[in-house]
């Protein structure tokens, strides 16, 4: 039992804390909203995808999805596509003087995005089901249940303490100087995602 919860941790954890989309947008909102409550939905999307493709992953039901070549095919393109769109559009971006209602995301704006760069990361989907997934077959019962829920619940605190330091930086950072060069990163890190997909999907 003890195995599968320090193993569900220490997995679930190697595959969200390396900077990746996901996590800047998740920071970036923690950043740009007058406070953490106007942050939740970002929050709560994002933990609850995470959840629905742990899930799938340790059910063994995305395997047989990312097994079928039309629909991989479908998935990287649109994967492709939103990543690069995406990127154009945070470069572009100019973070307003101070956090405002004006210059953050609307709730459904940050629902839809933080879905996105969520589900159509193909990278993000074939790491959860190569890592979470391949090593969930070793438990069953109970011990595959404990494995999940430590995997589901690094994500979820996480995704709340990301939010949070993305909050206090708001707070320090008046002059918007380091959110400017979190964009550009943000930026970066889309296009080099796009870049590898593309050599993935060739």
């Amino acid at each position: 039992m003890l195995t599968a919860i320090v193993q569900g941790i220490l997995l679930s954890a190697g595959l969200i804390l390396p900077l990746g989309v996901q996590n800047v947008f998740v920071f970036n909102q923690g950043v740009t909203q007058p406070n953490f409550i106007r942050a939740l939905p970002v929050v709560l999307t994002a933990a609850l995808c995470d959840t629905v493709l742990i899930s799938l992953a340790i059910l063994g039901v995305s395997v047989v999805i990312v097994t079928i070549p039309a629909i991989k095919i479908i998935l990287f393109a649109l994967g492709i596509v939103f990543l690069i769109y995406m990127g154009i559009l945070t470069w572009k971006s100019k973070p307003a003087s101070s956090a405002s209602e004006e210059a953050a995301l609307s709730p459904k704006r940050q629902i839809a995005f933080a879905a996105s760069v969520s589900l159509l990361n193909p990278h993000a989907i074939l790491d959860t089901i190569g890592v979470i997934g391949t090593s969930s077959i070793h438990y069953s019962g109970t011990e595959k249940l404990v494995f999940a829920v430590a995997c589901i619940g690094v994500s979820w605190i996480w995704f709340i303490a990301l939010a949070l330091m993305g909050r206090q930086v708001g707070r320090l950072d008046q002059s918007r100087t380091f959110i400017t060069y979190l964009n550009k990163a943000s930026a970066l890190i889309m296009w080099g995602t796009s870049i590898y997909l593309i050599t993935q999907l060739i």
